[in-house]
């Protein structure tokens, strides 16, 4: 048994009270994402909706738990409620879990990102739990007159079984939220796990098919009017002047006016990243009419110079280097191999130079990734009614902690006058990290001085960023007389961010090892794309490693593990960021589920496997060749995420990166003509279809009992290469150049 402090860096951790009408509130400052139940099963006090950051216990046995983070379709309001219920030893049946709106005071790390949210809030959800169940336990004792130490409890009840005294939570909460919070607590152990480890339904998915209003796009207030802006059709451009007179005259236009949503002079954080902020807003009574006016205006641009965008890293300032010009594929392409040529040194082991001098055998290769684009199935949109100085607003986002400050900047307003209510998110996979239409809505509110429900459309979204970077990656390696890998040598860089993680696997593994990085300038705004950068790491180092093997007349997953074996008895270089033994494992796991000696007949297979956001994933992709088309027969995932809290959503989440990195793989395409985005839409922007999808996904978990890791992202780089590698297998054929469909139709 585990015995937690429920003191947490020098702060307490958690608070206890009583409601006025009976219960306890047990209020704790670090609760990361929870779930809902239906609150028609019972009623509940009406104190109850009006407080943030807290477990509630009504005297009817109904447990109220809040969730600060937002639901972006991770399950985190599913998931994490499953922790704090499990230690709280609470009945399932009756938790009920609320969103929070954004409350800086009551939480921290409030946000989506990073595949973090089970990780970090682990042990603090635990300790949440636990402590109300030692003061139920604690009040029954007071109640009964018995030694704590001789109560238990079961699901929903406490017990003394010597005296046969058995109440339930409720009955007890009153009483609880009177007595002191305790300096520590019980945690169960993993085997006592009654609701961790089993699988719980997303209770939204009924309200998500049935059309209940959840999302940012459903948000309705009374008196509110529409928004829609335009901005600048070229990077590297800026607003002129306008026409709007057209707009003015059309039904139920209210105005149409430019707006600026950040000053030029503001320290931008690392989230706060858009290029256009000169833009034309359009206000009317109806989406339609607003859609119409838009459409008639005459805006003129002009190219824009270049400056220096002033950076606040996360306490790090630094300089955003906005070059001037009108960038194409071809003049980014020629500007990245200029600077792959200086590259900057980020590892060094051994002595790869003389290595590779000494080589029987060097095999060298190129990758290269193009722009992509997020395509959230929602179109961007927020809710804002700015009052004199006070502000309420609605709407998907994935960091609204870190948004509040860049709008409090913007509109001179202070945080604490500022509201957020986060709806769930229709997709988010970072490009609603980079919340600027939260600002622009709050900017045409203040003008307009009336609520605003600004809108996107899909053109509006794909054509202003926030793009993942364009990348290319050179790879060597160098083998001996013995086919035995002495040396490793990658080249990587990006327009505008390096890749390029240095200590990960094969650093370590290999005795003369050389990283280098670079990057290139751009007026292209890029961000945070699902697993950002390791979605095209891991991608071409897991497909030139497969070439090495062959190379090395060894079988790919065999080749892999040698070198992990190195890496965990003899390891080089001690920054190593990986486990080396958890990586084996999740290896050895996939070649024994997918069966990987012997694949089915006319099936061509690839393997791939990668460390990111602190978990592993290894997976077998089979494929055909079926009457000139890719036909995926089955993708076989092995998982290593620590203790895996939801076995359905966990699978949910491998599945889905699955199928939405093979459709980035073979068709995710961006490029660019004289600063302008070649696709604006999903007639031009190909997305994977259903009948390309795989016939058949299946996961495992690696079961190791260690705390849980990140889940969200790990699972989608590997699969790139995983299928790269196949459709060697089955076309005789590498692929170095994404999307895959490029070199498939020509």
């Amino acid at each position: 048994m585990t015995i937690q402090s429920t003191k947490i860096k020098r702060r307490s951790f958690l608070k206890v009270s009583a409601l006025a009408g009976g219960g306890m509130v047990l209020s704790f400052s670090w609760l990361a994402g929870c779930k809902p139940k239906m609150e028609e099963a019972l009623g509940l006090p009406k104190e109850w909706f009006r407080m943030n950051g807290y477990i509630r216990i009504g005297e009817n046995g109904l447990i109220t738990l809040m969730s600060p983070n937002p639901e972006g379709g991770q399950n985190v309001k599913t998931s994490m409620p499953m922790i704090v219920a499990e230690e709280l030893d609470a009945d399932w049946n009756k938790v009920i879990v609320e969103q929070a709106p954004l409350d800086t005071d009551n939480f921290t790390r409030q946000f989506i990102g990073g595949s973090q949210a089970i990780r970090t809030g682990w042990t603090a959800l635990r300790t949440a739990g636990a402590t109300a169940r030692q003061l139920l336990i604690n009040a029954a004792s007071q109640t009964w007159n018995v030694p704590a130490s001789e109560i238990r409890t079961e699901p929903g009840f406490v017990i003394h079984s010597a005296s046969n005294k058995k109440a339930h939570f409720g009955e007890l909460a009153t009483l609880a939220a009177t007595l002191p919070v305790p300096e520590e607590v019980p945690l169960k152990e993993v085997k006592d796990f009654k609701i961790i480890g089993t699988s719980k339904k997303n209770v939204d998915v009924p309200k998500i098919i049935t059309g209940k209003p959840l999302f940012g796009i459903d948000y309705k207030k009374e008196g509110m009017l529409y928004a829609m802006i335009i901005h600048s059709p070229t990077f590297g451009m800026k607003l002129k002047s306008f026409d709007e007179s057209a707009a003015r005259a059309m039904p139920g236009i209210r105005d149409v006016f430019q707006i600026k949503s950040l000053q030029d002079d503001y320290i931008r954080t690392f989230f706060d990243t858009v290029q256009f902020t000169d833009l034309i807003a359009i206000v009317g009574e109806s989406t339609w009419q607003v859609l119409q006016a838009k459409k008639v205006i005459e805006a003129e641009w002009e190219i824009q110079d270049g400056y220096d965008e002033k950076r606040d890293t996360f306490g790090r300032d630094g300089i955003r280097v906005v070059p001037k010009g009108l960038e194409s594929t071809d003049s980014q392409e020629q500007a990245m191999k200029l600077a792959a040529n200086n590259p900057q040194t980020q590892r060094k082991d051994g002595n790869p130079e003389e290595a590779f001098r000494k080589a029987a055998k060097v095999i060298e290769r190129s990758y290269t990734g193009p722009f992509l684009v997020h395509n959230c199935m929602e179109p961007m949109n927020f809710f804002a009614h700015v009052q004199g100085d006070k502000v309420e607003c609605a709407g998907p986002l994935q960091k609204p902690e870190l948004t509040e400050l860049a709008l409090s900047n913007r509109l001179g307003i202070p945080v604490e006058n500022i509201e957020i209510a986060m709806t769930r998110l229709g997709g988010g996979y970072g490009r609603r990290s980079y919340a600027h239409w939260l600002i622009e809505a709050a900017v045409i509110s203040q003008k307009m001085n009336a609520p605003i429900k600004l809108i996107y459309t899909r053109e509006d979204d794909m054509t202003a960023g926030v793009y993942r970077s364009r990348y290319q990656a050179t790879y060597r390696a160098a083998l001996d007389e013995n086919n035995k890998l002495i040396a490793f040598h990658v080249n990587a860089g990006g327009l505008p961010e390096n890749p390029l993680y240095a200590d990960r696997f094969p650093a370590g593994a290999v005795d003369n090892y050389l990283a280098e990085g670079w990057e290139v300038p751009s007026n292209i705004t890029t961000g945070s794309f699902r697993a950002p950068r390791s979605n095209f790491m891991a991608s071409v180092e897991q497909s030139f490693l497969d070439e090495v093997a062959e190379a090395a007349g060894k079988d790919p997953i065999d080749f892999r593990l040698e070198l992990l074996q190195k890496a965990n008895t003899n390891p080089v270089g001690e920054r190593n960021d990986y486990d080396a033994d958890r990586y084996a494992k999740v290896l050895e796991l996939v070649k024994e589920k997918a069966n990987w000696g012997s694949p089915a007949a006319g099936v061509s297979r690839g393997v791939s496997a990668y460390f990111c956001h602190n978990s592993y994933a290894a997976q077998v992709l089979d494929l055909k060749i079926v009457n000139g088309e890719v036909q995926i027969d089955k993708v076989t995932n092995a998982i290593d995420c620590g203790l895996v809290v939801n076995p359905d959503a966990a699978k949910n989440l491998c599945e889905g990166a699955v199928v939405d990195g093979i459709g980035t793989a073979m068709f995710g395409e961006l490029t660019f003509q004289d600063g302008v985005v070649s696709k604006s839409n999903f007639d031009q922007y190909r997305q994977i279809r259903m009948k390309e999808a795989p016939k058949s996904i299946e996961t495992y978990f690696v079961e190791n009992g260690l705390d849980p890791s990140g889940l969200g992202e790990p699972a989608y780089p590997p699969v790139f290469a995983a299928l790269a590698n196949a459709l060697y297998k089955a076309t005789g054929t590498r692929f170095y150049d994404q999307p895959f469909i490029n070199q498939l139709n020509s």
